[in-house]
Protein backbone atom coordinates (compact mmCIF):
# COMPACT_ATOMS: atom_id res chain seq x y z
CA UNK A 1 0.00 0.00 0.00
CA UNK A 2 1.93 3.44 -1.20
CA UNK A 3 1.69 6.54 1.11
CA UNK A 4 2.51 9.00 -0.93
CA UNK A 5 4.50 7.43 -4.03
CA UNK A 6 5.57 4.34 -5.34
CA UNK A 7 9.12 3.56 -3.88
CA UNK A 8 10.77 0.63 -5.58
CA UNK A 9 14.27 -0.95 -4.53
CA UNK A 10 16.96 -0.09 -6.01
CA UNK A 11 17.32 -2.72 -8.63
CA UNK A 12 13.98 -2.20 -9.46
CA UNK A 13 13.16 0.88 -9.81
CA UNK A 14 16.22 1.68 -12.12
CA UNK A 15 14.90 -0.71 -14.33
CA UNK A 16 11.51 0.58 -14.36
CA UNK A 17 12.77 4.06 -14.98
CA UNK A 18 15.03 3.02 -17.99
CA UNK A 19 13.81 4.48 -21.24
CA UNK A 20 13.87 1.76 -24.86
CA UNK A 21 16.49 2.33 -26.69
CA UNK A 22 15.57 0.21 -29.69
CA UNK A 23 17.15 3.23 -32.06
CA UNK A 24 20.91 2.00 -30.92
CA UNK A 25 20.26 -1.56 -31.26
CA UNK A 26 20.06 -2.94 -34.87
CA UNK A 27 17.50 -5.42 -35.24
CA UNK A 28 18.61 -8.01 -37.02
CA UNK A 29 16.49 -9.65 -39.46
CA UNK A 30 16.51 -12.29 -42.31
CA UNK A 31 16.98 -12.31 -45.79
CA UNK A 32 14.30 -13.81 -47.87
CA UNK A 33 15.43 -16.48 -50.08
CA UNK A 34 16.51 -15.66 -53.93
CA UNK A 35 13.60 -15.87 -56.37
CA UNK A 36 13.84 -19.07 -58.73
CA UNK A 37 14.70 -18.88 -62.15
CA UNK A 38 12.22 -20.26 -64.65
CA UNK A 39 12.17 -23.59 -65.76
CA UNK A 40 14.29 -24.56 -69.56
CA UNK A 41 12.91 -26.78 -72.47
CA UNK A 42 10.63 -29.65 -71.74
CA UNK A 43 10.01 -29.30 -68.02
CA UNK A 44 8.62 -26.46 -68.72
CA UNK A 45 5.88 -27.41 -70.35
CA UNK A 46 4.75 -29.47 -66.82
CA UNK A 47 2.67 -27.95 -64.32
CA UNK A 48 5.15 -27.59 -61.67
CA UNK A 49 4.00 -29.10 -58.35
CA UNK A 50 2.21 -27.21 -55.82
CA UNK A 51 5.27 -25.45 -53.58
CA UNK A 52 5.31 -26.53 -49.87
CA UNK A 53 4.95 -23.58 -47.61
CA UNK A 54 7.96 -23.39 -45.13
CA UNK A 55 7.54 -21.36 -42.44
CA UNK A 56 10.30 -19.30 -41.15
CA UNK A 57 12.65 -19.93 -38.44
CA UNK A 58 12.88 -17.56 -35.99
CA UNK A 59 16.29 -16.22 -34.83
CA UNK A 60 17.11 -17.14 -31.56
CA UNK A 61 17.50 -14.38 -29.10
CA UNK A 62 21.07 -13.42 -28.54
CA UNK A 63 22.59 -10.83 -25.91
CA UNK A 64 22.96 -7.42 -27.59
CA UNK A 65 26.42 -5.72 -28.53
CA UNK A 66 26.67 -2.38 -26.73
CA UNK A 67 28.28 0.26 -28.93
CA UNK A 68 32.12 1.09 -27.93
CA UNK A 69 31.70 4.00 -25.55
CA UNK A 70 33.37 7.09 -26.80
CA UNK A 71 35.62 8.39 -24.18
CA UNK A 72 34.76 12.57 -25.59
CA UNK A 73 31.33 11.43 -23.33
CA UNK A 74 33.42 10.71 -20.17
CA UNK A 75 33.77 14.61 -19.00
CA UNK A 76 33.00 14.99 -15.16
CA UNK A 77 35.79 14.19 -12.97
CA UNK A 78 33.48 12.07 -10.57
CA UNK A 79 31.69 9.81 -10.17
CA UNK A 80 34.02 6.80 -12.29
CA UNK A 81 33.46 4.71 -14.57
CA UNK A 82 35.34 2.29 -11.59
CA UNK A 83 32.16 3.70 -8.57
CA UNK A 84 29.15 3.44 -11.05
CA UNK A 85 29.72 -0.46 -12.10
CA UNK A 86 30.23 -1.00 -8.57
CA UNK A 87 26.73 0.56 -7.48
CA UNK A 88 25.19 -1.20 -10.32
CA UNK A 89 26.97 -4.30 -9.08
CA UNK A 90 25.77 -3.85 -5.65
CA UNK A 91 22.02 -3.25 -7.11
CA UNK A 92 21.90 -6.12 -10.05
CA UNK A 93 24.54 -8.48 -9.60
CA UNK A 94 21.87 -11.10 -7.89
CA UNK A 95 20.67 -11.18 -12.17
CA UNK A 96 23.25 -13.34 -13.59
CA UNK A 97 21.51 -12.60 -17.13
CA UNK A 98 21.96 -8.89 -16.34
CA UNK A 99 24.38 -7.11 -18.16
CA UNK A 100 25.13 -3.02 -18.88
CA UNK A 101 28.07 -1.08 -20.32
CA UNK A 102 28.54 2.76 -18.64
CA UNK A 103 28.16 4.96 -21.83
CA UNK A 104 28.92 8.58 -20.57
CA UNK A 105 29.70 10.29 -16.98
CA UNK A 106 29.08 13.76 -17.95
CA UNK A 107 29.06 17.16 -16.86
CA UNK A 108 26.35 19.32 -16.31
CA UNK A 109 25.67 23.08 -16.03
CA UNK A 110 24.79 22.56 -12.06
CA UNK A 111 28.42 22.33 -10.37
CA UNK A 112 29.47 18.88 -8.89
CA UNK A 113 26.29 17.57 -10.35
CA UNK A 114 27.22 14.59 -13.16
CA UNK A 115 24.63 12.63 -15.66
CA UNK A 116 25.58 9.52 -15.98
CA UNK A 117 24.25 7.11 -19.24
CA UNK A 118 24.27 3.36 -18.86
CA UNK A 119 23.35 0.77 -21.33
CA UNK A 120 21.32 -2.18 -19.89
CA UNK A 121 20.62 -5.55 -21.20
CA UNK A 122 19.74 -9.62 -20.97
CA UNK A 123 22.31 -12.17 -21.66
CA UNK A 124 19.56 -14.43 -23.08
CA UNK A 125 18.40 -11.99 -25.26
CA UNK A 126 14.87 -11.94 -24.40
CA UNK A 127 14.47 -8.79 -23.16
CA UNK A 128 14.91 -5.43 -25.16
CA UNK A 129 17.87 -3.35 -24.18
CA UNK A 130 17.27 -0.27 -22.52
CA UNK A 131 19.30 3.12 -21.72
CA UNK A 132 19.02 4.54 -18.08
CA UNK A 133 20.12 8.09 -17.29
CA UNK A 134 20.15 9.13 -13.79
CA UNK A 135 22.13 12.08 -12.14
CA UNK A 136 25.08 11.85 -9.46
CA UNK A 137 24.66 14.69 -6.93
CA UNK A 138 27.43 16.69 -5.32
CA UNK A 139 27.87 14.17 -2.30
CA UNK A 140 28.74 11.71 -4.47
CA UNK A 141 26.34 9.80 -1.93
CA UNK A 142 22.70 10.16 -3.86
CA UNK A 143 21.84 9.94 -7.27
CA UNK A 144 18.09 11.48 -8.82
CA UNK A 145 16.32 8.91 -10.87
CA UNK A 146 12.97 9.76 -11.89
CA UNK A 147 11.35 11.09 -9.05
CA UNK A 148 13.35 9.45 -6.60
CA UNK A 149 16.49 10.01 -4.49
CA UNK A 150 18.38 6.90 -4.03
CA UNK A 151 21.82 6.03 -1.92
CA UNK A 152 24.57 5.78 -4.28
CA UNK A 153 28.64 4.37 -3.83
CA UNK A 154 30.64 1.37 -4.00
CA UNK A 155 28.72 0.49 -0.90
CA UNK A 156 25.11 1.71 -1.00
CA UNK A 157 23.31 0.27 1.43
CA UNK A 158 25.91 0.16 4.53
CA UNK A 159 24.61 3.97 5.67
CA UNK A 160 21.17 2.88 5.88
CA UNK A 161 21.99 -0.95 7.70
CA UNK A 162 23.85 0.66 10.75
CA UNK A 163 20.61 3.25 10.99
CA UNK A 164 18.42 -0.25 11.11
CA UNK A 165 20.64 -1.98 13.36
CA UNK A 166 20.12 0.76 15.78
CA UNK A 167 16.87 1.89 15.28
CA UNK A 168 14.52 -0.78 14.31
CA UNK A 169 13.76 -1.93 17.51
CA UNK A 170 10.10 -4.09 17.16
CA UNK A 171 9.64 -7.45 18.02
CA UNK A 172 12.03 -9.67 16.51
CA UNK A 173 12.17 -13.41 15.55
CA UNK A 174 14.64 -15.56 14.60
CA UNK A 175 18.62 -15.13 15.05
CA UNK A 176 19.97 -12.82 17.58
CA UNK A 177 22.79 -11.50 16.07
CA UNK A 178 22.35 -8.62 12.97
CA UNK A 179 24.39 -9.61 10.96
CA UNK A 180 21.77 -10.12 8.57
CA UNK A 181 18.97 -7.92 9.51
CA UNK A 182 15.43 -8.21 7.68
CA UNK A 183 13.27 -5.39 8.98
CA UNK A 184 9.64 -5.48 7.32
CA UNK A 185 7.66 -2.12 7.53
CA UNK A 186 4.01 -3.49 7.85
CA UNK A 187 -0.04 -1.55 8.37
CA UNK A 188 -1.91 -4.05 9.99
CA UNK A 189 -4.94 -3.18 7.96
CA UNK A 190 -3.08 -3.29 4.58
CA UNK A 191 -4.43 -5.94 2.28
CA UNK A 192 -0.78 -6.41 0.64
CA UNK A 193 1.02 -6.65 3.95
CA UNK A 194 -1.21 -9.45 5.06
CA UNK A 195 -0.38 -11.19 1.61
CA UNK A 196 3.15 -10.54 2.73
CA UNK A 197 3.12 -12.67 6.09
CA UNK A 198 3.55 -15.95 4.52
CA UNK A 199 6.13 -14.65 2.75
CA UNK A 200 7.96 -13.81 5.55
CA UNK A 201 7.11 -17.19 7.81
CA UNK A 202 9.26 -19.25 4.87
CA UNK A 203 11.75 -16.33 5.19
CA UNK A 204 11.97 -17.23 8.62
CA UNK A 205 12.13 -20.82 7.77
CA UNK A 206 14.65 -20.56 4.91
CA UNK A 207 17.14 -18.37 6.76
CA UNK A 208 17.35 -19.33 10.10
CA UNK A 209 20.39 -16.97 10.70
CA UNK A 210 18.55 -14.01 9.62
CA UNK A 211 17.57 -11.14 12.58
CA UNK A 212 14.06 -10.57 11.36
CA UNK A 213 12.23 -7.81 12.58
CA UNK A 214 8.16 -6.54 12.53
CA UNK A 215 8.34 -2.22 12.35
CA UNK A 216 4.71 -0.77 12.55
CA UNK A 217 4.34 1.96 9.51
CA UNK A 218 0.70 2.53 9.95
CA UNK A 219 -1.34 4.86 7.67
CA UNK A 220 -4.43 6.08 9.28
CA UNK A 221 -5.43 8.04 6.08
CA UNK A 222 -5.92 4.95 4.17
CA UNK A 223 -6.53 2.69 7.27
CA UNK A 224 -8.58 3.80 9.84
CA UNK A 225 -8.13 1.13 12.67
CA UNK A 226 -4.26 -0.11 12.01
CA UNK A 227 -2.87 2.55 14.34
CA UNK A 228 -5.30 1.30 17.14
CA UNK A 229 -3.90 -2.65 16.14
CA UNK A 230 -0.52 -1.22 16.28
CA UNK A 231 -0.80 0.33 19.92
CA UNK A 232 -2.84 -3.38 21.19
CA UNK A 233 0.86 -5.21 19.65
CA UNK A 234 3.44 -3.11 21.07
CA UNK A 235 1.31 -3.79 24.64
CA UNK A 236 1.14 -7.42 23.61
CA UNK A 237 4.72 -7.24 23.05
CA UNK A 238 5.33 -5.35 26.17
CA UNK A 239 3.80 -7.92 28.23
CA UNK A 240 4.17 -11.34 26.59
CA UNK A 241 7.10 -10.61 24.39
CA UNK A 242 7.95 -11.68 20.70
CA UNK A 243 6.10 -14.95 20.31
CA UNK A 244 2.63 -13.67 21.84
CA UNK A 245 3.53 -10.30 19.24
CA UNK A 246 3.54 -12.76 16.07
CA UNK A 247 0.99 -14.67 17.56
CA UNK A 248 -1.35 -11.54 18.19
CA UNK A 249 -0.17 -10.31 14.46
CA UNK A 250 -1.22 -13.52 12.66
CA UNK A 251 -4.50 -13.33 14.24
CA UNK A 252 -5.18 -9.76 13.09
CA UNK A 253 -4.18 -10.48 9.78
CA UNK A 254 -6.46 -13.60 9.78
CA UNK A 255 -9.36 -11.02 10.76
CA UNK A 256 -8.18 -8.18 8.98
CA UNK A 257 -12.06 -7.79 7.14
CA UNK A 258 -12.72 -7.05 10.89
CA UNK A 259 -11.03 -3.77 10.76
CA UNK A 260 -13.24 -2.59 8.90
CA UNK A 261 -15.36 -0.78 11.30
CA UNK A 262 -14.43 0.66 15.00
CA UNK A 263 -16.78 -1.88 16.57
CA UNK A 264 -15.61 -4.59 14.52
CA UNK A 265 -11.50 -3.43 14.91
CA UNK A 266 -12.41 -3.52 18.65
CA UNK A 267 -13.47 -7.52 18.50
CA UNK A 268 -10.89 -8.25 16.02
CA UNK A 269 -8.42 -7.10 18.19
CA UNK A 270 -9.95 -8.09 21.31
CA UNK A 271 -10.08 -12.04 19.65
CA UNK A 272 -6.25 -11.22 18.99
CA UNK A 273 -4.83 -10.24 22.39
CA UNK A 274 -7.04 -13.97 23.73
CA UNK A 275 -5.33 -15.66 21.07
CA UNK A 276 -2.30 -14.41 22.20
CA UNK A 277 -3.26 -15.47 25.50
CA UNK A 278 -3.33 -12.07 26.66
CA UNK A 279 -6.23 -10.65 28.60
CA UNK A 280 -8.31 -7.58 26.58
CA UNK A 281 -9.00 -5.39 28.96
CA UNK A 282 -5.65 -4.95 30.12
CA UNK A 283 -4.26 -4.65 26.61
CA UNK A 284 -6.73 -1.78 25.40
CA UNK A 285 -5.76 0.31 28.70
CA UNK A 286 -1.95 -0.18 27.96
CA UNK A 287 -2.70 0.91 24.30
CA UNK A 288 -4.24 4.13 25.30
CA UNK A 289 -1.62 5.11 27.50
CA UNK A 290 0.79 8.42 25.82
CA UNK A 291 3.76 6.09 25.84
CA UNK A 292 2.26 3.60 23.38
CA UNK A 293 1.21 5.74 21.36
CA UNK A 294 4.46 7.36 21.55
CA UNK A 295 6.04 4.04 20.78
CA UNK A 296 4.18 3.57 17.15
CA UNK A 297 5.16 7.36 16.18
CA UNK A 298 8.74 6.61 17.04
CA UNK A 299 8.36 3.44 14.35
CA UNK A 300 6.35 5.40 12.25
CA UNK A 301 9.24 8.30 11.67
CA UNK A 302 11.84 5.93 11.18
CA UNK A 303 10.13 4.69 8.43
CA UNK A 304 9.72 8.36 7.26
CA UNK A 305 12.77 9.34 8.24
CA UNK A 306 14.68 6.90 5.84
CA UNK A 307 12.22 7.38 2.86
CA UNK A 308 9.65 4.05 3.30
CA UNK A 309 6.72 5.47 1.40
CA UNK A 310 5.02 1.77 0.87
CA UNK A 311 4.36 -0.81 2.56
CA UNK A 312 4.48 -3.67 2.96
CA UNK A 313 8.76 -3.07 2.35
CA UNK A 314 11.47 -5.11 3.65
CA UNK A 315 15.10 -3.79 4.10
CA UNK A 316 17.55 -6.77 3.90
CA UNK A 317 20.82 -5.09 5.28
CA UNK A 318 19.92 -1.48 4.38
CA UNK A 319 18.48 -2.74 0.90
CA UNK A 320 14.80 -1.87 -0.11
CA UNK A 321 12.72 -4.56 -1.55
CA UNK A 322 9.17 -4.93 -2.01
CA UNK A 323 8.12 -8.02 -0.27
CA UNK A 324 5.03 -9.32 -2.39
CA UNK A 325 7.77 -10.41 -5.59
CA UNK A 326 8.39 -13.36 -7.07
CA UNK A 327 9.80 -15.73 -3.65
CA UNK A 328 13.19 -17.00 -5.79
CA UNK A 329 14.18 -13.51 -6.65
CA UNK A 330 13.42 -12.44 -3.17
CA UNK A 331 15.85 -15.58 -2.13
CA UNK A 332 18.20 -14.75 -4.46
CA UNK A 333 17.97 -10.91 -3.19
CA UNK A 334 18.42 -11.71 0.13
CA UNK A 335 21.22 -14.78 -0.28
CA UNK A 336 23.38 -12.29 -2.41
CA UNK A 337 23.17 -9.09 -0.06
CA UNK A 338 24.04 -11.74 2.32
CA UNK A 339 27.18 -12.74 0.64
CA UNK A 340 28.44 -8.59 -0.22
CA UNK A 341 28.16 -8.27 3.16
CA UNK A 342 30.22 -11.68 3.94
CA UNK A 343 27.62 -13.04 5.80
CA UNK A 344 27.70 -16.92 6.18
CA UNK A 345 24.05 -18.55 5.51
CA UNK A 346 25.11 -22.25 6.49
Amino acid sequence: MIRLSARLFSAAALVALAVPASQIFAQTQVPAAPPQAPAQGPAAQTPAAPAVQVPPVAPKPQAPVFPKPNPANFTAPTPTADTVNAFLQANWGYDPNRMWQVQAILKTQVQGLSKVVVFVGDKTGKQRPQALEFFVLPDGKHIITGDQIVAFGAHPFADLRAELQQRADGPSRGAASKDLELVEFADMQCPHCKEAQPIMDKLVTDFPKAHIVFQNDPIPSLHPEAERAAEYGVCVAKAAGNTAFFQFVAAVFEGQDGLGTPDGATLTLNSAVTKAGQDPTKIAACAAQPQTKAAVEASRTLASDIGINEVPTLVVNGREVPVNIPYDTLKQIIEYQAKLDGVALQ
